[in-house]
């Protein structure tokens, strides 16, 4: 990979895991980017070539911290989808560690959204992926009890978390 400012140029293809992330005809949710953020275009541009459905997240209450999630591009009035029934979100973040715990911007909107991932004992879905810049990886975050870990994290020089146990291609790290 080459990476252009706060865009990730991938050679080949992006980097997947095993279970060959976006699967076809899933629904993927991703953000736009903003200051510095990395692009997660390369990897919409594989899911809308899979046939994913894909969904923005859209703040909806900036002092409750709410959001929903809706199609990217719909005509009309645009149709929420429950946070429970997306199967990959990417999620920006400041800053992470190899745990899977992420520095956001401080809002609390995906922890807030997601928080019914923390009283799983099975997590299948949603999978939370970090898309990070590698200069964004910390030692250790100090975990607080409301926060949410990532399944794993994707830079443009490997995988971390527990995506890691499941790349083909790339290093992986833990």
């Amino acid at each position: 990979m080459v990476v252009l400012r706060n865009h990730v140029v991938f050679r080949r293809e992006p980097p997947r895991t095993g279970r060959r992330l976006p699967r076809p005809g899933t629904r993927v949710s991703a953000f736009v980017p903003y200051d510095g953020e990395i692009d997660p275009g390369v990897i919409l541009a594989r899911a809308r070539a899979l046939g994913c459905s894909v969904y923005l997240p859209e703040i909806t209450h900036m002092r409750r911290r709410r959001l929903r999630f809706v199609p990217e591009s719909s005509p009309g009035p645009r149709r929420a989808l429950n946070p429970r029934w997306l199967d990959l979100v990417l999620v920006p973040l400041v800053g992470f560690d190899t745990r899977g715990y992420r520095l956001g911007v401080g809002g609390g909107f995906y922890d807030r959204h997601f928080a019914f991932l923390r009283h799983r004992r099975a997590w299948r879905r949603p999978l939370l992926l970090g898309v990070a810049f590698e200069v964004q990886r910390m030692d250790r975050i100090a975990e607080q009890a409301h926060d949410v870990p990532l399944w794993g994290v994707v830079t443009e020089r490997g995988t971390y978390g527990r995506a890691a146990e499941f790349t083909r291609c790339g290093s992986t790290r833990r």
